[in-house]
């Protein structure tokens, strides 16, 4: 791998929190390991004909990388490439929304995630994202993106712009971030892994910001797009199952126990109640359809595995979009 430069980054959310990020020729960016993706090349055109640029529109942090270079974060913890995240996985709980259609596929989703701080174990882990999934438990095709609190992949309990794939039910493919070649970064901006600058206050409104994942119609690849920028895409070749859209599309939060069986907080820590600005949400809750249309109010099944964390589903409005809030404190929440 060609690194250009390094820099870091003091993040004043989390003080103490320093990153480092290589800038890396493009081409040499780890995703290019993949023995699939040898003679890969990056489309100069994504979704709906949209071109990546290299102007900062989504400033995580204040710096960014040379031309023809991208900012890859340095695995600061020590821990494997591959990850296991698979719904069966002893240990985990979930609160969220499932979008099941019913004769049809989606090609992409997007949200508006309300960002929140916790502070965790270090065998813990809570996340808010989104997943797009595809194929049998044995050989599921799975994207995730959202925000992230995750001590043994991070080695803190800072609040990060966090994705994970896995392209055979979580066996001997997938990772997060960049840990294993896969997902290929195109902008310049430091933002996989980056931790977030500002984060929800409970009782004001909520600090959020927009993931939206799309799969494109001519090359099959998914595009992450972060508010206004493209950050990067999953290559078609990682993918079997995928390559034909995803069957679920879930929404939602995501906690792992640590070993004493302590589940942590998932959102902001607090059940949902009537008032959003006092709970962990999701806003404008989108869908793209077979036919590349969003569509804004698809039926969303909830699901609540435990009695540690609640859903509460919102009326539609101008101002929220559909929307639901999650969350709760954790704790003994079983198994």
């Amino acid at each position: 791998m060609l690194v250009i430069f390094s820099f870091v980054v003091l993040t004043q959310m989390a003080l103490g929190n320093i990153d480092e990020f290589d800038c890396v020729d493009i081409y040499k960016q780890p995703a290019f390991q993949h023995p699939s993706l040898k003679h890969h090349k990056i489309p100069e055109k994504f979704t709906s004909n949209e071109r990546f640029n290299r102007k900062i529109k989504y400033e995580t942090n204040d710096q960014s990388c040379p031309k023809g270079t991208v900012a890859i974060l340095r695995q600061r913890s020590e821990t494997e490439s591959l990850h296991l995240n698979t719904v069966d996985q002893f240990g985990q709980h979930f609160a969220a929304m499932d979008a099941f259609p019913a004769e049809s596929i989606y090609r992409g989703a997007q949200a508006a995630i309300s960002i929140h701080d916790l502070t965790l174990q270090e065998n813990q882990y809570s996340k808010s994202q989104i997943w797009l999934e595809n194929g049998p438990l044995g050989e599921l095709n799975s994207i995730q993106v959202g925000w992230a609190v995750h001590p043994r992949v991070y080695g803190d309990s800072a609040t990060r712009l966090t994705i994970y794939w896995t392209g055979d039910g979580f066996k001997k493919t997938g990772c997060y971030n960049t840990d294993c070649p896969g997902f290929i970064i195109v902008t310049r901006n430091p933002s996989i892994g980056s931790i977030f600058k500002q984060s929800s206050v409970y009782g004001e409104n909520p600090v959020t910001f927009t993931p939206q994942v799309s799969q494109d119609l001519v090359s099959g690849n998914w595009a992450l797009k972060v508010d206004d920028e493209i950050i990067g895409y999953w290559p078609h070749e990682l993918f079997t199952h995928l390559n034909k859209g995803a069957s679920r599309v879930r929404f939602g939060g995501n906690t792992f126990i640590s070993p004493d069986g302590i589940s942590p907080s998932m959102g902001n820590g607090h059940v949902p109640i009537s008032d959003y600005r006092m709970s962990s949400s999701f806003f404008h809750v989108k869908l793209t359809n077979d036919k590349y249309l969003s569509i804004e109010n698809e039926t969303t099944i909830g699901v609540e595995d435990c009695e540690c964390f609640k859903l509460m589903d919102r009326e539609y409005t101008n101002a929220t979009g559909k929307s639901f809030s999650f969350g709760g404190a954790g704790g003994l929440c079983g198994l």
